[in-house]
């Protein structure tokens, strides 16, 4: 029977931070097994780390919560998938074209070979590709799907290259890796690996949007064809609307309160002319419709910004994360955009037993989890090797308390000894006594 594997997941994100730890199963199944989150506010902007010195200590608090849970302790985290989401998260079509001899199979080696010549492609200088994902192949400028066994004389890949700025890795990793002293077994696009979770194939091919509404940013990828056609983070989000409501002369805390309580995306017939603790319904309703609105409209945008329009999108649209938890907002997306809307979920290949975790809280840190289930990934916790003492001195503990009776007796003995000698010498000092003057008088002489 083989040993279990456990892998380990860090999101780290606009309002929450959150450590995770699954048990891979045969399939690809994977078992959610703890889940430990914190909420904050001001370490991270944009889903960009400002403060890496409390980001680390949350982090830090976290792994020592979570690796005394039950089903992890005695472990200790080693390695993690780091998830990476932010504002300057985009995608750069990028085409990489190469001539072949006649007749050439194409090969996973030719694939690689094309792959690495896209992630090294000239950009924009404040930006740096992390991942290359093809979204489609032309061999001998006939399109397919699955590129690797077909032959031909030349081939061509469509790219879409994930950029961001250099700070968004970096920041990561110098709190993960230096601050924290957690090993990364790999960063993931948080989106990309969420795309993989709970979009099916047939919704990738027809074509779908997948939209996270998060505290600071709202992410969306477009698929169509099987493959990403476009990625784009919206520097707003469900703090935008409690924001608002602060205008009201509450603070945050309460403003989220109301938010989640009172707030409709949708106005209702009939305005509320209710006063919650001097606050005006009517106000509130006034301000949530606002910007409600304002952040589907952006939304829909993105599919005008991708090139292809609504009815291309037959799949529609999948929302997750904790912004869509507003009263009506799915409903308004539906009503503003004309498409199927439903809530993503995680598949049945992804079970939680940490019974204390909201689902919709953790689809994005299971998502980096599952991208991390690999045959070849390590296994990111380890059990500590417990100290022994050195072989002699455990001997001679042991002995000590097996020989006690026989250690008194050599104890007694050892104290007769000492007093017999002590008289011994006391006797031959007073017979020699007489020359001790003698002693004192060669000292003289010295």
């Amino acid at each position: 029977m083989s040993q279990e594997k456990y892998i380990a997941a860090i999101e780290i994100g606009s309002s929450k931070i959150t450590v995770a730890i699954g048990r891979a199963g045969s399939g690809g199944r994977l078992s959610i097994v703890a889940v430990e989150q914190e909420h904050m506010v001001e370490c991270v902007c944009h889903g960009v780390i400002h403060n890496v010195e409390e980001t680390a200590a949350i982090v830090n608090r976290l792994i020592a919560r979570i690796e005394r849970r039950t089903g992890v302790a005695p472990r200790k985290l080693k390695y993690a998938y780091v998830g990476l989401a932010g504002r300057s998260l985009r995608n750069v079509p990028r085409e990489v074209a190469r001539n072949l001899p006649e007749d050439t199979e194409i090969t996973e080696e030719i694939l690689n070979n094309l792959q690495s010549d896209a992630l090294h492609s000239h950009i924009d200088s404040s930006l740096e590709v992390i991942e290359a994902v093809p979204a489609t192949y032309h061999v001998n400028k006939v399109e397919t799907r699955s590129a690797i066994g077909t032959f031909g004389s030349s081939i061509r890949v469509h790219y879409q290259l994930i950029a961001a700025r250099p700070l968004l890795r970096k920041h990561l990793e110098r709190v993960v890796r230096d601050k924290v002293g957690v090993s990364i077994a790999g960063l993931v696009v948080t989106p990309l690996a969420v795309a993989d979770l709970i979009l099916s194939p047939e919704e990738k091919r027809l074509g779908c949007m997948l939209v996270d509404l998060g505290a600071e940013t709202t992410t969306v990828a477009i698929y169509r064809g099987g493959g990403l056609r476009y990625l784009a983070v919206l520097p707003m989000g469900g703090r935008n609307i409690t924001t608002d409501i602060t205008t009201l002369n509450v603070l945050e805390e309460r403003a989220e309160e109301i938010k989640t309580t009172s707030g409709c995306a949708i106005a209702g017939d009939n305005p509320s002319s209710l006063n919650l603790d001097g606050v005006k319904l009517s106000d509130v309703s006034n301000l949530v419709v606002a910007r409600a609105e304002e952040i589907v409209a952006n939304i829909i945008e993105q599919v005008n910004y991708a090139g292809i329009q609504d009815m291309q999108l037959p799949g529609g649209i999948i929302t997750i994360g904790g912004g869509f938890n507003l009263n009506r907002l799915t409903e308004l997306l539906k009503r503003k955009s004309n498409l199927p809307v439903r809530r993503g979920a995680l598949p049945s290949s992804v079970t939680v037993e940490d019974t204390k975790a909201p689902t919709y809280e953790i689809i994005e840190v299971a998502a980096i989890m599952n991208a991390g289930n690999k045959i070849t990934a390590p296994d990111c916790l380890e059990i500590p090797v417990k100290e022994e003492l050195p072989v002699g001195d455990y001997v001679e503990e042991e002995a000590d308390e097996e020989e006690k009776p026989r250690k008194r007796r050599r104890d007694d003995e050892g104290r007769k000894r000492s007093t017999f000698f002590s008289n011994l010498s006391g006797k031959l000092a007073s017979w020699w006594g007489d020359t001790s003057d003698d002693d004192d008088d060669d000292s003289e002489f010295n």
